[in-house]
Formats: C-alpha cells, sequence, structure tokens
C-alpha cells in the first residue's frame, strides 16, 4: 500500500516576534512569517504552488501567494476545528507534493488573539449543533468545556492539581531558555500555580495557554528536493486526522467514555502507517491549550496506560532528561499560543539540533493538534 512515510520533508520555517498585542495586520504577519520560512529553505516564493491552513484563518490563499509572488497555485486546502488543524496542515501538503499536485507547500497561522476578540463572545451568531448543547448551560468557553472534563478525569483516575502543575512547569521551564517566548526569565512555582485564580474550576490561570498575535510558516517539499536545501531535512514520517466515530466536540457528551478522546483514534492511524511507535519518540511537542490535554494526550498516544497520564508527569518525567521530554520552546501554555503551529516548529528546531533547549541527538519528534477536537498529528524524523 502506498503511504506517505519520508516522502516529504519540511525544509523550512519561520515565525514573527509573539506578543500580547502587535501593530501589524494578521495579513502583514502571515506574509513575514511565510517570507522568513522560504528564505530559511533557501526557496524562491514563485516557486510556492500550494498552501495549506486553518478554517478559521482570517487570511487567505489568494491574498497571500499575490503578497508574496507566488506562481500558478495547484493546490490549496483548509483543515478545520481551530487547533486540531494544526498538523493536518501539512500533512494534506504532503499528501499533494507525494502525489504529484504540487511541488512546494506552505503552511501557515496568523493570529491576533492577544489583542483580538474572542469568538465566544458573539451572542448574535445561531450556536453550532454541540453549542446548543453546552453553553445555555454555563460552559460558554472551551476552558468550561475541558474543567468539566478535567474534573471527570480527576474523579475517575485520581488525576490531581500536582499532576497539572507538572505540565505547566515543564513548559514554563522550557520558556525560560527561549527568548522567543512570553514567559523568558518568569519563572513559575508551586505556590504561585496552586494560589492563583480560577479560570474554570479546576482549571486556574496557569492551567490555561497564553492568548498571542504572532504567526507561524513552514515549507513543505518533496524527499529529494529537501536534501539540496539549506537545512538538513526533516522528514513527515507519518500523519494523521481523526474524527471518532459520535463525536461531539470538547466534552464528548456522545461517546461511550468521554476521556476517550480523538488522540485514541489518530494514535492509531500514525503508529499503522509508521516504523516507528512511542518507544522510540525521542521528545514531543503535546498539544497544551490546558494542561490536562497533555495527560489525556500522553495516553491517547501510547506512551502510557489508561488513567495513567497524571503519574506519568511525575518525578521530572516531561523536563529535559526525563522519559518524554515536552514542548521544549515552552509550548502554548509558555512561549505562544497560535493554535500549535509553533509545536510543528519547534519539532523541527529540535531535529535539526537547534532549539533553545534541545534534547541530545534527538532524531524523532511526536507534534501532536488538539485533543478533545477532531484533530491530527505529525511523526518527523532526521
Amino acid at each position: 500500500m502506498a503511504t506517505l512515510k519520508d516522502a516529504t520533508a519540511i525544509a523550512g520555517i519561520g515565525q514573527t516576534a509573539f506578543a500580547k498585542h502587535l501593530h501589524e495586520s494578521e495579513k502583514t504577519l502571515a506574509c513575514r512569517a511565510i517570507l522568513a520560512a522560504l528564505d530559511d529553505a533557501g526557496v524562491s516564493p514563485a516557486e510556492v504552488d500550494a498552501f495549506a491552513s486553518y478554517t478559521m484563518e482570517e487570511t487567505d490563499e489568494v491574498e497571500i501567494a499575490k503578497a508574496i509572488g507566488a506562481g500558478d497555485v495547484t493546490f490549496f486546502s483548509k483543515a478545520g476545528y481551530g487547533g486540531g488543524g494544526s498538523c493536518a496542515t501539512v500533512a494534506h501538503l504532503a499528501a499533494a507534493i507525494a502525489t504529484g499536485q504540487a511541488n512546494v507547500g506552505i503552511a501557515w497561522r496568523s493570529r491576533k488573539r492577544g489583542s483580538g476578540p474572542r469568538p465566544w463572545k458573539n451572542t448574535t451568531a445561531q450556536l453550532p449543533t454541540p453549542g446548543q448543547w453546552t453553553r445555555p448551560f454555563g460552559l460558554l468557553r472551551p476552558a468550561d468545556e475541558i474543567g468539566m472534563l478535567t474534573r471527570r478525569y480527576m474523579h475517575e483516575y485520581g488525576a490531581t492539581r500536582d499532576h497539572l502543575f507538572n505540565v505547566a512547569l515543564a513548559c514554563r521551564n522550557r520558556a525560560n531558555q527561549n527568548p522567543a517566548a512570553i514567559m523568558f526569565e518568569r519563572p513559575l512555582t508551586r505556590e504561585m500555580y496552586m494560589t492563583s485564580r480560577w479560570i474554570s474550576e479546576p482549571l486556574c490561570l496557569f492551567d490555561n495557554c497564553l492568548e498571542t498575535d504572532g504567526a507561524l510558516a513552514c515549507v513543505v517539499v518533496g524527499a529529494e528536493r529537501a536534501r539540496d536545501c539549506r537545512h538538513r531535512p526533516v522528514y513527515v514520517h507519518s500523519v494523521a486526522q481523526s474524527l471518532p466515530a459520535q463525536h461531539h466536540g470538547m466534552v464528548n457528551y456522545w461517546n461511550d467514555d468521554p476521556l476517550t478522546g480523538p488522540a485514541w483514534a489518530a494514535a492509531r492511524q500514525l503508529w499503522k502507517n509508521a516504523d516507528l511507535g512511542p518507544q522510540d519518540v525521542d521528545v514531543a511537542q503535546i498539544y497544551d491549550a490546558f494542561t490536562p490535554l497533555v495527560p489525556l494526550s500522553l495516553e491517547g498516544y501510547g506512551f502510557c496506560g489508561r488513567g495513567e497520564g497524571g503519574p506519568f508527569t511525575e518525578g521530572g518525567a516531561l523536563e529535559i532528561g526525563g522519559r518524554l521530554p515536552l514542548n521544549t520552546g515552552g509550548g502554548g501554555l509558555s512561549e505562544a499560543y497560535i493554535h500549535g503551529f509553533n509545536l510543528i516548529n519547534e519539532g523541527v528546531k529540535q531535529l535539526r539540533g537547534v532549539s533553545t533547549a534541545q534534547v541530545p541527538d534527538a532524531s524523532t519528534c511526536l507534534v501532536t493538534a488538539g485533543e478533545g477536537v477532531p484533530t491530527s498529528a505529525l511523526l518527523l524524523r532526521s
């Protein structure tokens, strides 16, 4: 059976500054990140013939293609479900390039969430079907929905706030090493965590991701072409998307087990098409819009058993030198929250050996998109 295994590679990455407020428009930020990625790869904008982004992206490929000076575009796509679409953008480009639909693809995300409005504040828009079962009863924000799942997780499996703190601390420690991170040189202590204000109990301030302005992009090309680019190729070894049966958004009301989220279905597809397994992953970039998504994802992707995600975080397991170094740029909790795209770029940095928190001799990296919503994942290798 034909697969995408190692047929393509990420050849270039780019990003803007991250901040609570940037003056430039989302289009300008997108173009800056894309041009930086192309320069990083040593590829001319005129060679770009494919684009992939999110359905929630406010910029579009028509305007971006004109602005950067792209040539004829032969493939373009958008992946849905917010942060669940991050890895899918690279997966779509990999499929297009591997099947001859395009040669040079750009995936990107530009976002002004730090200075922009919150989508759930629009009370005039008709609620989507999942929202009709949650918002009238007080689950107004993603934090409220994940807060409810977290309480269920704590009740069923004994996960504790200390386990969630371990996640927040690992991400903050890595951000403290990353000059580009919003939380650079801003340490987090257990006392700060335990005494911070509630956002949606049991989630406190430090269980929630940052709200950030910024943009990121990456360049995807065929494996042969990648060897002629400026940096060592980072191969797209396996990809997956998942919308599991009877899925109902973050609350997962219709599933027999609401805590068995999309990560479980994505993992089956990801590992089925890979030569590697969870035991072979040197470093992981796991979507962290909220701290409990990490232990849930650790279970879904097979790093530990059902209900063991909380204890897995103990003893520095997520730190450099631990069982599974995690979110080494700081992640959405402490570097920037651009719908998970910074996790893709950080995975590339790790496999190039240039991360600010480098895992020694890292050659494999798992990158995941949002757990709780229809999701996607990448397994990268050097």
